[in-house]
């Protein structure tokens, strides 16, 4: 995949449990192949071959569960979009053949290779098991960091907060005749790498803005306020939710005006000089201090929590892996082969 490609995860492994984006993201401006098919049977593969063969004016969505492979591809100018619509986050055309196209990859496996029933369902249930763990790591996480949130919302003079984003935007924001259109999608997720970000889609706008914020929320309350201003005066947006707490707002993009609004804290940071604003202005930093030892304890308590449930998904990934040989070798590989030549010719 191209290292400075715009990329997103379109789910999350979330404090709130598993959250996807993916139905959210099929817009009808765009053609959807949804791709149904086992693991291992090619999907992200495909993916990665029509993007090399494309003019790769592409959006990549890497897998929340494996960064290393694609769950979609968005390619803008084609107006053609690639969606893996397999559990667990399935999905299922709207408008069928007008709007979307089921790509259906079982019909290149051999069933009679697939008879290992037992073992594969026993491999299935294990891996599910695996990230129904992770998940309990991540929501226990979610509970300390969720109490640092309060705490400092607590000590937060949001009229502050409010006159300062409404000053903002009236700098940014001229009331245009257009409709709105929003786009919800994710920067940074809980994976079997860590926690895994992609400053590089952010960095590649022209004016980027951020709050240094390691509570959420300050950040979360500016960026709320921005992204109801930007589709109240009928820009199109793409709002980047927290992967922690999808109900909060991390970063928002404004394509139009190559502007994004971004939140940076001890999970994710953009290494280049740009405009600051430290959320430290916004806190009672006395009420807030006086909270210290809780949030030093709740931040190391999730820290390794999160590590935990790292270690957990990985070791999901590699029950995974197992469960992908056996659809790897019931599959007509060269079959597919010529399937995703023959797409490329038709599109590209």
């Amino acid at each position: 995949m191209q290292k400075n490609s715009e990329k997103y995860f379109l789910a999350a492994n979330s404090c709130r449990g598993f959250v996807s984006e993916f139905a959210s993201n099929c817009d009808s401006e765009y053609h959807t192949y949804i791709i149904k098919g086992g693991p291992g049977t090619g999907k992200s593969s495909f993916m990665k071959k029509v993007f090399e063969c494309s003019n790769k004016d592409a959006v990549l969505c890497p897998c929340s569960s494996d960064p290393d492979s694609l769950d979609a591809v968005i390619f803008k100018k084609s107006k053609i979009m690639l969606l893996d619509g397999t559990a667990p986050h399935t999905v299922d055309p709207k408008y069928p053949a007008v709007c979307e196209e089921i790509l259906n990859f079982g019909e290149f496996w051999d069933s009679e290779k697939l008879k290992r029933k037992a073992e594969i369902i026993e491999i299935t249930d294990r891996n599910k098991a695996l990230h129904k763990t992770a998940s309990r790591y991540i929501v226990a996480a979610g509970e300390l960091l969720e109490d640092n949130y309060k705490t400092a919302a607590a000590c937060c003079n949001f009229k502050k907060c409010k006159a300062f984003a409404e000053k903002l935007c009236k700098g940014f924001f001229t009331k245009t005749n257009r409709s709105p259109k929003e786009t919800v999608r994710f920067l940074s997720g809980i994976t079997p790498k860590g926690f895994v970000s992609f400053p590089e889609t952010v960095t590649k706008n022209d004016n980027v803005i951020i709050f240094e914020d390691d509570f959420f929320a300050v950040s979360s309350f500016i960026l709320k306020y921005i992204r109801d201003k930007a589709i109240q005066n009928g820009y199109e947006i793409i709002t980047l939710k927290n992967p922690f707490f999808p109900e909060l707002i991390d970063h928002i993009i404004i394509p139009e005006l190559s502007l994004c609004f971004a939140t940076e804290n001890r999970f994710i940071s953009f290494n280049f000089d740009t405009r600051r604003l430290h959320s430290r202005r916004f806190y009672d930093s006395h009420l807030l201090h006086q909270s210290k030892n809780r949030i030093k304890f709740n931040r190391r308590t999730a820290d390794e929590l999160l590590q935990s449930a790292y270690f957990t998904l990985n070791e999901a990934k590699k029950v995974h892996d197992e469960l992908e040989k056996h659809y790897i070798n019931a599959m007509n590989f060269e079959k597919l082969n010529n399937f995703t030549d023959m797409f490329c010719k038709k599109h590209f």
